[in-house]
């Protein structure tokens, strides 16, 4: 694809655009062709002079001002290889983005955590962007790459050291330490929660809500006493309890498994919780999510935290998110007819603010793909994909910039 620009970040105003912006100037190869574009001239030009101080020997990158309208933006995507889009919240925002970079053939990422829009994106555009040659990959954010890449990574190893399918990934968040959320973040949850019907937000609590084929119907169940009370125990891991980023990981894993099913196996199931020190807190998680969600859907309540919450555009400082980390662990189960098959444990460990975190994930994706664009096009078969069909070369570069992925093998 011999396009104008390698790249254009499409929203650097914005409080993730920024990091990632910065993430780019400091580490990518200097020929990287890139854009900076948004609705506002003035405030993208000052972007790029905030870069160019951040890093004065490398050379600016172009300045486009792009309006929220389908001939822009499609005009925009034909002068592109790959958008990385950080303009949310993307149901309010973003659909034409997605649009105009199917039926361009651009390639496109982006952060959000949006599983009914996601959804809808898929619905609409999946079939034209496959058929244009397209990677689309929604939620290389904090949501879901984490867990999907340390899913990929535990089936990968039952792969390579048991010769066998995976038959179930638990996957827990071990640690998470963080400042609190950015005004963009805090805005999607309650514009979401505004727009999005309980319909459909129903059908997106649904594990399987994203799946690109029919999922497998011989699942591991989850007890009953942990979907009550969000208490469960399982070895290696400890006590688990509802996570909040759970359903909306697990369907970007489901549809990861569903997508390339030679690799993960025809009876993959994917479960996320949050590691606690006792069956109390776990209790007191669990229903203190419940009522959140339940207070959440009141609009008098919607009403009043937006008006409590950062603006967007905003969000912890740099300061107060030094001492951020996030460590995820994941045991996988092999597809094995033994009475105790063999597991294989995993680990992903991030310190530092978890917003640059993000800008991390996001851009060396983009990366990623520019840089072996044949074969994640081979192995996603192309549409809207997953952070999963970038594969080993994706880890790799999140291990240089601070990402670290562990995996061991127990025998039973």
């Amino acid at each position: 694809m011999s396009r104008e620009f390698d790249l254009v970040l499409h929203g650097p105003t914005g409080y993730t655009g920024k990091l990632t912006a910065q993430h780019i100037v400091k580490h990518f190869p200097t020929n990287v062709k890139w854009a900076l574009a948004g609705r506002s001239l003035s405030k993208v030009e000052q972007i790029a002079r905030e870069l160019k101080e951040l890093n004065p020997d490398r050379d600016e990158p172009a300045v486009l001002a792009v309006q929220l309208n389908g001939p822009e933006l499609q005009a925009l995507a034909q002068r592109t290889r790959l958008i990385i889009n950080a303009v949310g919240p993307y149901h309010l925002y973003s659909t034409p983005v997605v649009e105009a970079c199917a039926s361009s053939g651009t390639h496109y990422v982006d952060v959000t955590g949006e599983t009914p829009w996601v959804k809808s994106i898929i619905e609409k555009y999946h079939d034209t962007a496959k058929s244009n040659g397209a990677i689309i990959i929604p939620s290389v954010g904090v949501e879901s790459a984490p867990a999907d890449m340390l899913a990929w990574s535990v089936v990968k190893r039952v792969r390579e050291e048991l010769s066998c399918h995976t038959r179930d990934v638990i996957c827990a968040i071990e640690e998470l330490k963080s400042s609190g959320a950015s005004g963009g973040t805090l805005s999607t949850i309650l514009t979401s929660l505004d727009t999005t019907s309980l319909s459909d937000m129903s059908k997106a609590m649904n594990p399987f809500a994203l799946v690109a084929a029919t999922p497998p119907k011989d699942i591991t169940r989850t007890p009953l006493t942990s979907k009550l009370f969000g208490v469960r125990s399982v070895p290696d891991m400890g006590t688990l309890t509802t996570s909040p980023t759970g359903i909306t990981d697990a369907a970007i894993v489901h549809r990861s498994s569903t997508l390339m099913p030679e690799f993960y196996g025809p009876r993959f199931h994917f479960q996320q919780y949050l590691r606690v020190r006792n069956a109390l807190v776990a209790v007191f998680v669990h229903v203190a999510l419940c009522i959140a969600l339940l207070l959440l859907l009141l609009p008098p309540v919607r009403w009043l935290l937006k008006r409590l919450v950062y603006a967007p555009g905003s969000g912890p400082t740099m300061e107060d998110s030094l001492n951020d980390r996030v460590e995820y662990r994941a045991v996988a189960t092999a597809d094995q007819p033994a009475r105790r098959p063999a597991r294989v444990l995993g680990k992903m460990k991030y310190e530092g603010p978890l917003y640059v975190f993000t800008a991390v994930l996001v851009a060396e994706a983009a990366m990623t793909i520019l840089q072996n664009e044949d074969k994640v096009r081979r192995v996603s078969r192309g549409g809207i994909v997953t952070p999963a069909s970038l594969g080993q070369e994706y880890i790799d570069r999140l291990e240089v910039a601070g990402c670290r992925f562990e995996t061991q093998v127990f025998e039973s």
